[in-house]
């Protein structure tokens, strides 16, 4: 952990008593920010493909597990409602759940499976995670959906994964949306767009490829990846009263990438 990160912080508490489910639970952001929401004082359903991680998350956290594909539609509809028949109400989502394999490269290589793949587990999900959680913030009349896109959906980068910066460009615009059609029911929905984080996904992806990784960290201005923690920051921020009138929005947590032109040697 960077030492920017690593910094004692005082936790607000802006979540008693709310519910929040959270995809991709068992690591990386995900669990960093079930971490984050459960110290603000939500209860928090942890939902992952990964019963192993996810149990451990939900079990260090006193909440709910609830094993999820969510690329499947039945079980986000029963994701759902386990956190809706628990705990009474779903106040926050954060789709957060996504993949970005090797086979996910240059459009001159990448097979239709993979793009297929990525679509569905980055997108398809999203949009099935939406579909299923806005009815009940409807019926309570408020809610914050906080869906994971990336800064990639902002940029264009040689060092290329196609179906993943189609999909998160695809959630933006979801994302803007929906914030647009539920505003005046009390719903808030908005893409969050982080820039590279100091992930299991991000270390697997650059342990392949050093060159790659240093391609990409020189155009970081403070010349560091983000800390899961720091992103999970921005996410309890978008899911508490302190963001109210923050809607539709591309909310960047990228250390400045997307404002760089020239960075600091």
């Amino acid at each position: 952990m960077s030492e920017a990160a690593a910094q004692p912080r005082t936790v607000c508490r802006r979540l008693v008593g709310r519910t929040a489910v959270v995809t991709g639970a068992g690591s990386g952001i995900g669990l960093a920010t079930a971490r984050r929401l459960a110290s603000e004082g939500a209860h928090v359903v942890c939902a992952d493909i990964d019963a192993e991680r996810g149990k451990a998350a939900a079990e260090e956290l006193d909440g709910l597990f609830v094993a999820t594909d969510v690329t499947d539609p039945g079980q986000v509809a029963a994701l759902f409602a386990a956190a809706h028949d628990t705990y009474g109400s779903v106040d926050v989502a954060f789709n957060n759940a996504g993949i970005s394999p090797p086979e996910d490269d240059s459009i001159l290589t990448t097979g239709l499976d993979a793009w297929r793949r990525v679509q569905e587990t980055n997108l398809t999900s999203v949009y099935l995670c939406c579909q299923h959680v806005i009815p009940y913030m409807r019926r309570q009349r408020r809610g914050s959906v906080i869906n994971t896109a990336s800064f990639v959906a902002r940029l264009g980068a040689a060092t290329s994964q196609i179906s993943y910066t189609a999909s998160k460009g695809g959630v933006l615009a979801m994302s803007r949306e929906l914030g647009v059609q539920f505003a005046r029911e009390g719903i808030r929905v908005n893409a969050l767009c982080p820039g590279p984080v100091n992930t299991p996904l991000l270390k697997e992806l650059f342990a392949k490829d050093p060159e790659r990784a240093e391609r990409r960290l020189v155009h970081v201005p403070p010349g560091r990846f983000a800390e899961p923690e720091e992103i999970a920051a921005a996410v309890a921020f978008l899911a508490s009263d302190d963001a109210s009138f923050v809607n539709a929005a591309e909310f960047l947590v990228d250390g400045g990438i997307a404002g760089a032109y020239v960075t600091p040697l």
